[in-house]
């Protein structure tokens, strides 16, 4: 005798919670340029208070992971005369959002900033860095 499998019914309010928890599990990833100086031993690091902060709410999404570049504390070398790559990778943007700001949130001087990020469907950016 053959077996008959019934596609279960999921609930409509379900599928739409399941979809807000998609939502708020999308990452953002920035890939940051730290450009070329003629100085030598160039330092740099960034702060766990580094957030993506929309340009139309007060949302801000937090940093989750760096790649290629240390915490505070830590500093990484910079080498000579050559651009330095790094990656970050942020809490999801709100669905709404259009533009955004890339700033490190620190108690002294010289924080990375980038102003005006223009939102893009995959949530994958290239950005040079300069200090606010």
């Amino acid at each position: 005798m053959e077996e008959i499998l019934v596609k279960p019914i999921i609930a409509k309010e379900l599928l739409e919670s399941l979809q807000t928890k998609i939502e708020e599990e999308k990452q953002v990833i920035v890939h940051c340029c730290f450009p070329a100086s003629p100085f030598l031993g160039n330092l740099i690091r960034i702060w766990n208070s580094t957030y993506l902060i929309d340009n139309q709410s007060d949302h801000k999404s937090k940093l989750i992971h760096a790649e290629n570049i240390t915490i505070y504390p830590n500093w990484t070398s910079v080498p000579f005369m050559r651009d330095f790559w790094f990656t970050l990778v942020f809490s999801g943007l709100p669905r709404d959002c259009k533009s955004f700001d890339l700033k490190e949130v620190i108690p002294e001087e010289g924080g990375f900033f980038v102003e005006s990020i223009k939102r893009n469907s995959l949530d994958i950016y290239r950005v040079k860095i300069s200090e606010s």
